[in-house]
């Protein structure tokens, strides 16, 4: 199947899975679904490119299991939070600046999934390749296990923290969080990389590189970082002033004494 088929197939089923979230939270005033259908729709793309591609078994596989396991984690985890808690400050904010316009929101979850296709665009590249090289595939795999497990290990370590009453209004400064501030992002981040190794040589290499380039773009300067730590200057004031003038922001390293 060429690229654009392909492309146009993983859009409808993201359109389709985007509308059934946006009623979902249309009935129960809660956007944070779009998180857990982003995640699951990634894992969507890559079965269908694993299925579709015409490259060698063994890139299509890496895609099928690495990208698939890796959006199903994440998409379990969000679904934890967004079942059992009220509606993601970031959300809520949303809400309130178009006085709660659901024309609004099917926009937003559209355009989530069309963010799908984009970033399905990396895992396009690894299914197109014709004959990976064995360094290739193990660096990839390398690279995502060491990602996977360092942002499963952050997220653990925050639905921990937050569990605690007595943390109620504090900032998570323990284990990873001491040194970064969004350390879950890192290895989000990081993960990419691992579909732009296995891409090179591919046909659709510069594909490849979409992955980290645009994801970095995202976390820093757009839908991550800066609307999570709004929300947290909201909730928590001068304890996350505090906690932002001495710990990075995104790359891990030694907080400030």
């Amino acid at each position: 199947m060429r690229l654009s088929e392909q492309a146009l197939l993983i859009w409808l089923l993201a359109a389709a899975m985007m509308v059934l979230g946006w009623r979902w939270q249309r009935r129960r005033n809660n956007a944070g679904i779009v998180d857990v259908l982003w995640s699951a729709g990634l894992g969507m793309a890559a079965l269908v490119l694993a299925l579709t591609g015409t490259g060698a078994l063994s890139a299509r596989l890496l895609v099928g299991v690495m990208a698939t396991a890796w959006a199903l984690r994440l998409a379990l985890h969000l679904w934890a939070r967004v079942r059992s808690e009220p509606e993601d400050g970031r959300y809520r904010a949303l809400r309130e600046h178009w006085h709660g316009s659901q024309a609004m929101f099917f926009g937003f979850f559209q355009f989530q999934a069309l963010l799908v296709v984009l970033f399905a665009l990396p895992l396009a590249a690894v299914a197109a390749h014709p004959a990976p090289a064995t360094w290739q595939l193990a660096a990839a795999a390398l690279i995502w296990l060491f990602s996977v497990a360092g942002e499963a290990l952050a997220d653990a370590q925050l639905a921990r923290f937050r569990a605690n009453p007595a943390n109620r209004g504090k900032t998570c400064r323990s284990g990873l969080w001491r040194y970064s501030r969004h350390p879950n992002y890192f290895f989000e981040w990081l993960h990419w990389f691992s579909y732009a190794i296995a891409a090179i040589g591919s046909p659709l290499a510069w594909l490849g590189w979409l992955g980290p380039v645009v994801m970095y773009l995202f976390l820093r300067y757009l839908s991550g970082i800066p609307f999570t730590e709004q929300q947290a200057l909201r909730t928590r004031g001068d304890d996350y002033r505090d906690y932002q003038r001495r710990t990075p922001m995104l790359f891990p390293w030694f907080p400030k004494s």
